[in-house]
């Protein structure tokens, strides 16, 4: 391969190196899924997770997930059960979510703690655009929630 091709494939590969690390969230789609600690049904049972509830997923083998929670407990699942819409968990004693992304705006509602909310859009600036369960949105603080 000429020099001038591995350069530009070098710059190519350095593109996509940040993706490679990137972050995999997903949420519960199913009431009550159950999380094991090994990929297999017959594999001893960990603990069940509610719906919307996110997890980081760490790996993919066979039809099932390697996850993480916001207590770091890692367990399997299957991938069936996760969906891809993105859901945050409240990590703080509670939340208050506001009408814009600033400390100063009118707080629209606030969720306690292990709360669940959808994430609407990325973080910009220090806050995260999030819908509750009930339809009223606004903007929390990142520093508030895990699943980003």
């Amino acid at each position: 391969m000429k020099r001038g091709r591995l350069q530009w494939l070098l710059v190519g590969l350095l593109a996509y190196a940040p993706l490679a690390g990137a972050l995999e969230f997903r949420s519960v789609k199913e009431m009550g899924a159950i999380l094991y600690d090994a990929p297999t049904l017959s594999a001893k049972k960990l603990f069940v997770a509610s719906r919307y509830y996110p997890v980081e997923v760490l790996s993919k083998q066979d039809g099932w997930s390697r996850v993480r929670d916001a207590t770091g407990s890692i367990a399997w699942m299957p991938s069936s059960a996760l969906s891809v819409q993105r859901m945050v968990l409240v990590v703080s004693e509670r939340t208050e979510v506001r009408a814009s992304g600033e400390s100063s705006a009118a707080t629209v509602f606030s969720v306690p703690k292990n709360g669940v909310l959808q994430l609407l859009d990325p973080p910009q600036g220090g806050w995260v655009h999030v819908r509750h369960p009930d339809g009223a949105s606004g903007y929390a603080s990142i520093s508030d929630l895990w699943g980003l």
